[in-house]
């Protein structure tokens, strides 16, 4: 069994707007789809994705990760946890492979000067396990392990920048278009 693992940060500022970043965030497909693209998502619940992650080259093979994503709000943080993971037509593999995923955004005030800003903070941590195919078996751990986690980190990146560019972008749009409202969050 081989480990790969990856953790990314991000801290992303929020421009003033007429609504709260916290109501915005308190729609959980919000979050899903400022991470990866519509049509890569199908909704099962209010509060429950499913995620068909685009093909990955892993060494020779090539692999698509379907996973089944919950979105909730915990007080002012929103959490975000895989909770079904396979890798399509590779059903015997699927056997062999786990992959979990956790992350949060929270939003936080800034204050610099007399200014009042908001920042939304936040992480995520991937880890995959896996038993390797036989294949697979003469490549040196060490390789492998590099391999992995320098991929894992490669994918958290590209949600980190998708985040960074297509969440705020969406909030502003929503809230410059969205009728005021009361919220409880803010």
């Amino acid at each position: 069994m081989v480990r790969f693992s990856a953790s990314q940060s991000v801290a992303i500022s929020v421009p003033t707007q007429p609504l709260s970043v916290e109501a915005y965030l308190s729609e959980p497909e919000r979050l899903v789809y400022a991470l990866v693209d519509a049509s890569q998502v199908e909704i099962l619940s209010p509060n429950l994705f499913r995620v068909k992650v685009r093909p990955i080259k892993f060494l020779s093979f090539n692999i698509q990760p379907v996973c089944d994503i919950e979105v909730w709000l915990e007080g002012e943080t929103i959490r975000l946890l895989s909770n079904r993971c396979e890798i399509e037509n590779y059903e015997s593999f699927n056997e062999k492979f786990s992959l979990n995923m956790q992350g949060y955004l929270l939003s936080q005030v800034a204050e610099s000067g007399k200014r009042q800003s908001k920042i939304l903070r936040g992480q995520a941590n991937l880890i995959v396990s896996v038993d390797l195919p036989q294949a697979l078996s003469f490549t040196p751990k060490p390789l492998l392990e590099r391999t992995g986690n320098s991929l894992l980190n490669g994918i958290l990146i590209t949600l980190k920048q998708r985040l960074m560019r297509q969440l705020i972008a969406d909030y502003c749009a929503w809230a410059s278009s969205s009728p005021p409202q009361v919220s409880s969050l803010s």
